[in-house]
């Protein structure tokens, strides 16, 4: 009887907060008038966006016109926000972000393919919704750009894309987001399954070598080389478990998995990942938020953070609308949603909402020297909107009013 009472609680804390859902005729009749008087958290949390970050490169307290990834996150949040409202404010605000950047050869302003950076592919994934609307060519030429950087991305002796140039023989959770839904979304969009291929090929090779069979978790990255510091000299490990890098992998085979066909021979693989990861992430969510380390919750100094918690938010809510997991898995986005609503989400004095307790950025190697060390993780920067937490909040809550 007490998960029943916590199960209502949850989704009536959800349907007041977020708009109507399906529910009884009755509930329809009573509920209907004062909840269309509700707006959507995900429409006033985008509206916030937009009021702090009145152009779209602003995401992420971006100084300059830029195509990052985190911008990428942001702008994916807002076109999935117009195709689930048909407000064109949203499709207009990432278009005008794309046309910042792009000319009309479709060259991309300060990418520099050369660095084989993984990071930059994530904005193209806003690409196919521009292409679409507008038939514009340019578009597409910068889509076929990102692609030839893929073509020859620097690999491990297996195929697996290093994360960056400079990171030799490194395959992070993070470069797999980046690129796996965007290489997927490619193949499906132009009639290019080798794209689709490598995208699959990409997830199974990342988790055959960070895939934790312990704790059903992954570690943020391996180097095949064994050479790194941060690296245990025996796997190639990380040290940790770091909460973002997670959900990262997480979003990224539930999202590439829209664009891999039924008969794909690897989709039962990618499905049992999302499944795997689903199984293990209940373990260590804590009033409704998973942490910066995510498999210490307990560790002195260790925190609840935004962006693994969303991340996973919105990877549940999508991977139960999907099917790929039971409906019994919805009540950890609800969870997640309501840890949020209680402990993240503040009202600010001008009327917008911010998400609070965001890891600025997290890393290995580099300087100064990130060791991946637990006590590494909790000393990263944090801070209030930044769009690797927003974005999957803002699509999280979208998958949950479905």
């Amino acid at each position: 009887m007490k998960t029943h009472i916590l199960s209502f609680s949850l989704i009536l804390t959800f349907l007041l907060y977020i708009g109507p859902v399906n529910a009884s005729h009755h509930n329809r009749s009573v509920q209907s008038k004062k909840l269309k008087q509700k707006t959507s958290i995900a429409i006033q949390f985008a509206q916030s966006e937009i009021t702090r970050f009145p152009k779209a490169w602003q995401l992420d307290y971006g100084k300059r016109p830029f195509f990052g990834y985190a911008q990428g996150v942001g702008c994916s949040a807002m076109i999935q926000l117009w195709k689930s409202t048909g407000n064109k404010q949203y499709f207009d605000y990432v278009k005008e972000y794309a046309d910042s950047l792009i000319s009309d050869n479709g060259d991309i302003k300060l990418y520099d393919k050369e660095s084989y950076n993984i990071d930059y592919v994530n904005s193209g994934k806003i690409l196919f919704s521009i292409y679409k609307q507008t038939g514009n060519n340019k578009y597409r030429l910068a889509m076929d750009n990102l692609i030839d950087q893929l073509k020859k991305q620097p690999r491990t002796s297996e195929g697996g894309y290093w994360h960056k140039k400079i990171y030799e023989n490194q395959i992070w959770l993070d470069g797999i987001y980046m690129a796996s839904p965007f290489m997927a979304q490619y193949g499906a969009t132009f009639n290019q399954p080798q794209w689709i291929d490598e995208a699959v090929k990409q997830i199974i090779l990342c988790h055959k070598h960070t895939h934790d069979s312990i704790t059903g978790l992954y570690y943020h990255a391996w180097d095949e080389s064994k050479s790194q510091r941060w690296a245990d000299p025996k796997t190639g490990l990380s040290p940790n478990f770091w909460g973002r890098s997670i959900g990262w992998y997480f979003m990224a085979v539930v999202d590439a998995l829209d664009f891999i066909p039924k008969n794909h021979p690897q989709r039962e693989k990618l499905i049992s990942i999302v499944r795997g990861l689903a199984d293990a992430l209940p373990t260590y969510q804590r009033n409704g938020l998973w942490y910066q380390v995510i498999d210490q919750p307990e560790r002195a100094g260790n925190f609840p953070e935004a962006s693994v918690t969303t991340q996973c938010m919105y990877a549940y809510a999508k991977a139960v609308n999907k099917g790929y997991v039971s409906e019994k898995y919805r009540i950890f986005a609800l969870k997640a949603f309501e840890g949020i609503q209680n402990n993240l989400l503040r009202k600010n004095a001008d009327g917008t909402i911010s998400l609070t307790r965001c890891c600025a950025v997290g890393g290995l190697g580099g300087n100064p020297y990130r060791d991946g060390s637990f006590g590494y993780y909790i000393g990263e920067k944090m801070r209030d909107n930044d769009a690797k937490a927003t974005g999957p909040f803002i699509m999280g809550c979208i998958e949950l009013k479905k």
